[in-house]
């Protein structure tokens, strides 16, 4: 059974770039053989801006959590988003690792969108 890997990266402000980030993030995950859980993606179908539906994707994005074997933090800045994330991981005791683009350019090639 492949590892489930928790995608933790910036979501807020600029959400469509960083869907593009995060689509980046996932195929890393992928590439890295585990099974990427990635939170982002509903933003696609609900309204980041939203202070409701923001709440409702964030609440079901901690809640797979559980289901995760590590957590793989990614991108330049930890936003308040993560930060919460990050404690909830910590309170469950999952492994976390910060993923460097680096890495991710040697895995995948080319530059962060």
């Amino acid at each position: 059974m492949k590892k489930k890997v928790y995608i933790c990266a910036p979501l807020g402000g600029d959400v469509e770039g960083n869907l593009q980030r995060a689509k980046r993030y996932t195929e890393y995950a992928l590439r890295c053989g585990t099974a990427p859980v990635v939170p982002h993606f509903y933003a696609l179908c609900l309204d980041d801006h939203d202070p409701k539906e923001r709440e409702i994707g964030r609440t079901a994005g901690l809640s797979l959590l559980w289901f995760c074997d590590e957590m793989w933090i990614f991108g330049d800045e930890v936003t308040e988003g993560m930060k919460a994330e990050i404690r909830f991981c910590k309170n469950l005791n999952i492994r976390t690792r910060i993923m460097r683009e680096q890495e991710i350019e040697k895995m995948i090639g080319g530059k962060k969108p």
